[in-house]
């Protein structure tokens, strides 16, 4: 069986991810993108909340004349980082579109959160829920209507790519947990959320027309499955959570530019996913006028574009018909109806530096879940003979750029946010990182670094404090240090990919510590993946922390760490090599000079964990990895139904609604185990599921519980396993399908510390 519309596959590589096929010539429609037209017309049928706010909008846009509608799918200049028109005389405002992910971006009195991998690092659903609702607030209290977030484009497949710190890791059911809790947050403050970037920007290099060399921009040219399983997988969770705008992105997929793709916004994005929302252009990223209306974006960024009177005149002479440009009116007022902004919504309160004004002040108590989040997503990867927690030092050694805050927002703000258009120039000197750059980076109103908590922590203890914060080759410590701590940073920024993974300023200045003091503790603050096999088995290297991104109270979160007020729960979010080349052909971003750059994704679905488990590499600290001050012990896999009968394809005779077939979100069976602190601290343990789907990587990870345990204390945990959760993308049936056979279980302490193992079989 298979639904009554159907779509061809996406696919442009020489790859074949297809059941039964031996090769991709067997394949229908394998090989092609054919358009999707005309798009769907929204109209609320995923549920009666959305049934009246398109109620409310026809009858506002019937109402309109056809310059009306034109006006509101553009984009003005004015106070926020994009406009809508208005329409006064309708009581329609300007709706207000504001960066960024983890914080309000060139603004003053917000908070700096932090960076999205440093969330998904948590592995705390509830932590992101309460993440999205801290951050929706402080989005609506700025009178903020649009917030531009949360990410899972990039996902992060290439390890070097600039912007894969504003993401959700590159695990796409991390990614999809994250997403669903963030855009729930977001929304329950009646902020829209607008996840991005759909779909497939997976590099900066090339990413725009024009840039870094003459040309078009890069096409992604992915598989089909591929396509649903990794990339769409994350977004399907935002959608069914009633996210109410997405972000198209800049870069090109199979050679259509990403918001005038009519495969992706029609046919994916509107009809199989149901999304009743609105599309908006990431900035500048229209590349025609007629295409890109009838593809399915809905409202132009940050100007007019290709839109304002050349789209009136286009429904004019036919080129878009009436109903696509009513509909695209209707899906921004059915959203803005759907978050209640048409009620009792604040005035815009967002200013340039240069205008006198009452400050908005936003944070509110915010800073006590930063901190929380902080020290919940740090990473302890090694822990040498308990060397952490610190037992109550007198004396400490700190060294390292990173430990401090050396430059003032309005210096150097590419440390720890500010406007976009200068958060480019760094300097390794430049002091502590808790953001990275480009339009995703925050604004924090002030930052705890970590040397000032220690300071304060040290000064209680009436001990003494050490500090060297610029020298590679710092004097020796004092031979009476208890410990000596080196801060150094990894950084990465939207525009431009990362050249390394390392640099040899920091590795020299670890080195040169250890060399002379035998008790090494070492943070690195990362915008991901930062290799160091240069010096992470010295054996004077006693403890290191993946510090990643972690807002504005830094410090205060490391040093909850280091002095044992919080036991590490973090887990990594993405695979970190022994060396760089391990990552293969996706270490670097696509370097190609040519006029129309291709991007293959011939890897398919091995990318991270999934590509190292394939090849049989070893990692240095593998997905999922992270230590804490106890221990626990797992037993009592129980698999409920072994066998388990569900139809091979959801009913098509089932409406579509946000989010796909509503099937996929059913439970198809439960996965229990017990877990145990066999320690003497209590802690929080992050349990990891991993399943093994039949014509599948090895193993991919299907759920998560992070429980808390004080010692000697035992829990159950349990995972419920959806339907898209066992389900691979028929390319034939172009649906999700449960595949008879055996599946493999697992559940552990990481993709690789896996302590239980077993099976059930799937029959239809």
């Amino acid at each position: 069986m298979r639904l009554s519309i159907e779509f061809a596959a996406l696919v442009l590589l020489p790859v074949c991810l297809c059941q039964g096929y031996t090769n991709e010539s067997e394949v229908p429609l394998y090989g092609q993108s054919p358009p999707v037209y005309p798009g769907p017309v929204a109209n609320g049928t995923s549920n009666p909340a959305w049934a009246s706010s398109y109620s409310r909008a026809k009858e506002l846009v019937s109402q309109m004349t056809l310059e009306e509608k034109a006006n509101i799918t553009r984009g003005f200049t004015g106070r926020c980082v994009g406009n809508s028109g208005a329409i006064p005389r309708l009581n329609i405002p300007s709706l207000c579109f504001a960066d960024a992910p983890d914080g309000i971006r060139g603004q003053e009195f917000v908070s700096a959160f932090p960076a999205m991998i440093h969330l998904a690092a948590t592995f705390a659903p509830d932590l992101m829920y309460q993440y999205g609702y801290a951050l929706g607030k402080e989005y609506r209290g700025k009178g903020i209507n649009v917030a531009l977030g949360p990410v899972a484009g990039p996902l992060g497949r290439v390890a070097r790519g600039g912007r894969n710190w504003e993401g959700l890791s590159n695990d796409p059911y991390l990614a999809g947990v994250g997403m669903g809790a963030v855009t729930r947050g977001m929304q329950d403050t009646g902020v829209i959320a607008t996840p991005k970037h759909w779909l497939l920007n997976e590099q900066e290099f090339r990413r725009r027309p024009g840039q870094d060399v003459q040309g078009e921009a890069v096409s992604s040219n992915v598989d089909d499955r591929t396509l649903h399983e990794l990339y769409a997988f994350p977004f399907m969770d935002s959608i069914r959570e009633g996210a109410g705008s997405i972000m198209c992105s800049y870069q090109r997929v199979n050679n259509s530019y990403g918001c005038q793709n009519s495969k992706l916004l029609n046919g994916i994005l509107k009809t199989e996913l149901g999304f009743e929302g609105f599309v908006v252009s990431d900035w500048l990223a229209q590349h025609a006028g007629v295409a890109s209306a009838n593809a399915g974006l809905d409202i132009v960024m940050p100007d007019g574009g290709f839109w304002g009177k050349n789209l009136t005149e286009a429904v004019k002479n036919g080129s878009v018909s009436t109903d696509r440009i009513d509909d695209m009116a209707t899906r921004i007022l059915a959203t803005w109806y759907q978050l209640g902004q048409d009620r009792d919504y604040p005035e815009i309160g967002i200013y340039s530096n240069l205008q006198k004004h009452i400050p908005v002040e936003v944070q509110g108590d915010h800073a006590s879940l930063i901190r929380e989040i902080g020290a919940a997503g740090t990473v302890l990867v090694k822990n040498v003979n308990n060397t952490l927690p610190l037992n109550n030092p007198k004396f400490l050694a700190v060294y390292g750029y990173d430990a401090v805050v050396k430059a003032s927002p309005w210096q150097n703000p590419a440390r720890f946010g500010g406007g976009y258009e200068v958060n480019f120039g760094w300097n390794i000197l430049n002091g502590t990182m808790i953001t990275g750059g480009g339009s995703g980076s925050s604004t924090p109103s002030y930052v705890v670094s970590p040397f000032q908590a220690i300071n304060e922590r040290i000064a209680k203890n009436r001990g003494t404090i050490r500090w060297d914060f610029e020298s590679r080759n710092p004097y020796p410590p004092y031979v009476n240090a208890e410990a000596c701590l080196v801060f150094i940073n990894a950084y990465a920024s939207e525009s431009f990919d990362r050249t390394s993974l390392q640099d040899e300023f920091s590795d020299d200045l670890v080195n040169n510590v250890a060399a002379n003091c035998s008790n090494t503790i070492v943070v690195v603050h990362s915008t991901g993946i930062r290799t160091v096999d240069e010096w992470v088995e010295h054996p004077n290297v006693t403890a290191v922390l993946f510090g990643l991104l972690p807002g504005q109270e830094s410090g205060n979160s490391i040093a909850d760490i280091l002095y044992g007020d919080v036991a590490p729960s973090g887990k990594l979010p993405f695979t970190v090599a022994k060396k760089e080349s391990d990552y293969g052909t996706l270490l670097n971003s696509s370097v190609s000079f040519d006029a129309f750059p291709q991007d293959n994704f011939t890897e398919g679905l091995y990318i991270d964990y999934r590509a190292f488990d394939r090849d049989e590499i070893e990692p240095r600290f593998e997905f999922g990895f992270g230590l804490t001050y106890t221990t626990f012990h797992y037993s009592s896999l129980h698999i409920h139904d072994e066998s388990v009968q569900v139809a091979s394809l959801p009913d098509p005779n089932i409406l579509i609604v946000q989010g796909g077939h509503p099937q996929l979100w059913e439970t198809a069976l439960s996965i229990n185990a017990t877990i145990s602190n066999t320690g003497k601290v209590a802690a929080y343990e992050v349990a990891q599921l991993y399943i093994g789907i039949p014509d599948a990587p090895a193993r991919q990870l299907r759920g998560f519980q992070r429980v808390w345990l004080q010692p000697g204390e035992t829990k159950p945990v349990q995972f419920d396993l959806t339907r898209r959760d066992l389900s691979i993308w028929d390319v034939v049936a172009q649906q999700w399908r449960v595949q008879n056979g055996e599946y493999g279980v697992w559940v552990g302490a990481s993709s690789r510390d896996l302590r239980l193992n077993g099976t059930f079989s799937v029959t239809n």
